[in-house]
């Protein structure tokens, strides 16, 4: 499976070396609506006895498939994709023998054409290469009025602790030297760029913001924080800097019980192939 940037292969190896990371990170954090962000996806398969086809497109570990598994819903057929073998083993020993796991790059699938009802993707497209080609292996693998939907990351931290981080993390981060390495189609990140990304194949666009609260404490924090891409990629001198810095700067934030408010900004786009 080829690697086309130095994103690719970054990519690849953390995930290789942390399988379950994002999993670890968002399965225990509910939403307004959802007991946590994975379920504002799977909300989006109907329960039905036809069948139906349901792809998740840079699956990880898992963790959504095993939501839909779960359901023992008959005709669902499930298939994930992921370029890092060590989440596909993840997924492959939480997952029944039935769902259909693939080691590929999103830009080429071997799934058939037309042939999945429902595409989701759970905090991954926003860093892919060449989002146009991925949407164009999605609008191929879907069915004529298939539904696309996807969850992707719009702020890094909520509130005052997300100020607080980037304080922190800027200065190390200059003095640390830390290369620049792009992730993802700046249009992935504002709800014009994905009109523009979806308008011509795609239809019943419809973009929704979520926050994700989450009340840490400030250890189990920064444990959740250094296994994000910029933080691993510092060195570890630099990373203990930023540990000692920012759990400085959110002392005062704390609450009554020692924890402090943020959590996560997301973002769920949906549509539908014309």
């Amino acid at each position: 499976m080829p690697l086309r940037s130095p994103t690719e292969r970054y990519l690849e190896d953390f995930h290789q070396r942390l399988p379950g990371t994002t999993s670890a990170a968002f399965a225990d954090l509910a939403t307004e609506k959802h007991s946590c962000s994975y379920s504002a996806l799977t909300a989006l398969v109907p329960t039905t006895g036809a069948p139906l086809a349901v792809l998740d497109l840079a699956c990880g570990d898992g963790y959504l498939l095993s939501q839909l598994a779960h359901r023992q819903q008959p005709g669902l057929q499930l298939v994930g994709v992921d370029m890092s073998q060590a989440e596909l083993d993840a997924a492959r020993s939480r997952l029944p023998g039935d769902v259909i796991l693939l080691k590929e790059r999103a830009q080429a699938l071997s799934v058939a054409t037309a042939s999945i009802d429902i595409l989701l993707s759970h905090m991954a497209i926003m860093l892919m290469d060449d989002v146009e080609q991925v949407l164009r292996e999605v609008q191929r693998v879907l069915r004529r009025d298939g539904t696309f939907a996807v969850l992707i990351g719009r702020t890094f931290l909520l509130g005052a602790v997300g100020t607080a981080f980037m304080q922190a993390f800027r200065p190390i981060a200059e003095e640390d030297r830390l290369p620049t390495l792009p992730m993802g189609d700046p249009r992935t990140r504002s709800e014009a760029g994905w009109q523009a990304l979806l308008r011509t194949h795609f239809s019943d666009i419809s973009i929704e913001d979520i926050d994700v609260h989450w009340h840490p404490q400030p250890e189990a924090l920064w444990g959740s924080l250094k296994d994000t891409y910029d933080i691993d990629r510092l060195t570890a001198a630099a990373k203990a800097r930023l540990k000692e810095r920012f759990l400085a700067s959110v002392a005062d934030l704390r609450q009554n019980d020692g924890t402090v408010p943020t959590g996560w900004g997301l973002r769920l786009i949906t549509a539908r192939r014309r």
